[in-house]
């Protein structure tokens, strides 16, 4: 399925939800995201996470590989008053200096990458001692609920689509980071209720991997028409409470750097 998120940039600022507060005072409590901090945001598309961290002070620059998510994370910004560097690259080639930032962190795109080439990328950018956290906020679909729901429409207009019906927690990343030589791992989740208009709603469901990045203008239109009738018919309430869980895992720079083999030996022996 060849995902393109650059035609959902609009719905995408205006609809996905943010990062609740919650979430910042949790991570600042792990020493992440504190004033004067360099932090280095990956696949920061609108920059929902990277705004968040440099709202609280830390110096934040973010990557992505779409100009057209770029351009809304700035928009965005400005509206909030914060200054935040952009680059556009994809997150395995940054292209920025080794060992910049004391954070490294991707949300809402760590399935994206290819993980292999990210984590090494990471641990290049990251200066001893640094960290990488990665942040997954996503929809719940109990039986019976809104996101269920949501998710059978989605699929039976893309057949394609293979990320419904998860719990938002993703524990092999624990596994993939730990087989790549991060230290000190440790993880946390918590649901929280996230309110929508049915306008909102609609909105947030064009900006997904399964609909707005994927079909076609046409079969989206299409798509939007049926999720409203679906939300009169079955969910017509004027305010539409839908349970998301955060998930975050947070692991140490290995000890020796992904770096090929004659920048290895120069980087230990500048530590000697």
């Amino acid at each position: 399925m060849r995902v393109d998120f650059a035609p959902t940039a609009v719905d995408y600022a205006r609809h996905r939800t943010g990062f609740p507060d919650s979430l910042f005072d949790r991570l600042a409590a792990c020493g992440i995201g504190r004033p004067g901090q360099s932090l280095i945001d990956l696949g920061t598309g609108t920059g929902g996470l990277a705004r968040g961290f440099a709202q609280r002070g830390a110096r934040v620059s973010g990557v992505d590989r779409a100009p057209g998510l770029v351009e809304q994370a700035r928009l965005l910004d400005r509206d909030a008053g914060v200054a935040i560097e952009y680059r556009i690259a994809p997150a395995e080639a940054t292209r920025l200096p080794d060992a910049s930032a004391d954070v490294v962190s991707a949300a809402q795109c760590w399935h994206w990458f290819d993980r292999p080439v990210a984590m090494r990328e990471v641990a290049r950018l990251l200066r001893p001692g640094g960290r990488i956290v990665i942040v997954h906020f996503d929809w719940i679909p109990l039986e019976g609920t809104l996101a269920e729901a949501t998710e059978r429409l989605i699929k039976s207009y893309n057949w394609r689509w293979r990320l419904g019906g998860g719990n938002g927690m993703h524990p092999r990343w624990l596994t993939e980071l730990g087989n790549a030589g991060y230290h000190g791992l440790e993880s946390f989740s918590y649901d929280v209720d996230v309110v929508y208009t049915p306008e909102a709603w609609r909105g947030r469901v064009r900006a997904t991997a399964g609909v707005g990045a994927t079909l076609s203008p046409r079969r989206v239109e299409a798509f939007d028409h049926a999720l409203t009738a679906l939300l009169a018919s079955r969910f017509p309430d004027p305010v539409l409470t839908v349970t998301q869980r955060v998930f975050v895992v947070i692991g140490r720079r290995p000890v020796f750097p992904a770096l090929p083999r004659t920048r290895r030996r120069l980087w230990w022996r500048s530590r000697r």
